[in-house]
């Protein structure tokens, strides 16, 4: 019988990081392995419908502390436009006692962690190994470590004698059907004809300028599609409604919504009325569109996004990249001809990207693929624990 261990986890406090950890904690949980999930308060709503298996995965709710230069009440990075990731960073660093005390109350036999630099020091204090676990693709981490480098030839000393690299594969999200979409969104997208909707969602680090928030607008209206838009609101905005261009609500209101606030976006994306997904591919938005059946259109934003987006339309050819302009933004004509583009029955880049999403979705899906990777996995996590070796 395999002997079963107790794992910490502990995230970066932004949703695309967390997400993928509750990915793996139900991977952990289904196998019997407990798991304790380290979060903010206010994270715990937007994160329980994660947790699939809630008698092995216990949340630990920790209390951010006040830090020059962070809004008060913000916990993730979803509270705060990106500029600002320092002083979550020292606030995330000051819960260091909290996790302490977690740890010596509750006896884990490891965590994970990806920014947290201390916990190795803090794990090793109490005979606990740590290990690094980040949601992204090692090509990233690579080329962030070794800038310059060229993609797909490892750096020097790559592998390292020391140190394991270990692979989860595909962390896939699986849909808690115990816990259905609001019926706000589920009444509000049935009034649709099937594949119709046009979802757009820039993740939760991204607070866009006025101007790139209006022209954003602006685009979803002129595709003449119907459209769900869940961004934050924009630089120097309390709310969404007060930055939307005039006239715009009036115009869009039997056909567009735009929400400010965090919405269920694997259970939308399953809808049956949305058939393209807008997103900026973070790593986890990544997987969530391909585990969908909607057309995806990218807007990549951030460094590892931008490598992930090469990928999906260049390589993998599942997916549209919306071209920039000489701002660095996207202008109305570039997204809505992109969307139209992927969204047209009849055009021959659509139906391209269709079959090719189609068939990488059955392979994803294929009985074995993700267990395979998740078993050998979990193995390397069991024969951590069994070593006595700290380091």
């Amino acid at each position: 019988m395999v002997q079963k261990f107790h794992a910490f986890m502990f995230p970066w406090f932004a949703f695309g990081h967390m997400i993928p950890y509750l990915h793996l904690a139900n991977k952990l949980a289904e196998k019997g392995h407990r798991v304790t999930f380290l979060l903010p308060k206010k994270a715990q709503k937007q994160s329980e419908h994660h947790n699939l298996f809630s008698d092995n995965i216990l949340f630990h709710l920790l209390t951010i502390p006040p830090v020059a230069g962070l809004p008060a009440g913000a916990e993730t990075a979803s509270d705060i436009p990106i500029s600002l990731g320092n002083f979550l960073f020292a606030a995330m660093d000051l819960t260091r006692d909290q996790v302490t005390a977690a740890v010596h109350a509750l006896r884990p036999d490891l965590i994970l962690f990806d920014f947290a630099y201390w916990v190795p020091e803090m794990a090793r204090e109490h005979r606990v190994k740590s290990v690094v676990y980040n949601g992204v693709s090692t090509t990233n981490i690579a080329h962030n470590h070794v800038p310059g480098s060229e993609l797909g030839v490892p750096p020097p000393g790559y592998p390292s004698a020391k140190r394991k690299v270990l692979l989860t594969g595909p962390m896939l999200p699986e849909l808690d059907k115990s816990k259905p979409l609001e019926d706000q969104w589920s009444s509000w997208l049935t009034g649709f004809r099937q594949g119709s909707v046009v979802f757009c969602a820039l993740g939760s680090q991204i607070t866009l300028e006025k101007d790139q928030f209006q022209e954003l607008c602006l685009e979803m209206e002129l595709t003449g599609l119907p459209f769900l838009v869940a961004v934050t609101p924009p630089k120097g905005a309390k709310t969404i409604q007060e930055a939307l261009p005039e006239g715009f609500e009036e115009r869009v209101k039997d056909r567009g919504v735009v929400w400010g606030e965090w919405v269920q976006q694997p259970l939308i994306l399953a809808h049956p009325s949305v058939g393209c997904f807008v997103s900026h591919c973070g790593f986890g938005s990544m997987w969530e569109s391909l585990m969908s059946d909607c057309q995806i259109v990218l807007l990549p934003l951030l460094n590892d996004q931008i490598l992930t987006t090469r990928l999906m339309t260049e390589e993998l050819e599942v997916s549209v990249e919306v071209p920039r302009e000489e701002t660095g933004w996207f202008s109305k004509e570039s997204l809505s001809a992109a969307i139209i583009s992927v969204m047209d029955e009849d055009s021959e880049l659509g139906y391209l990207v269709r079959r090719n999403h189609a068939k990488l979705k059955e392979s994803l899906v294929s009985p074995g693929l993700l267990t395979g990777y998740t078993d050998k996995f979990v193995e390397a996590l069991q024969d951590l624990v069994n070593d006595t070796n700290l380091d």
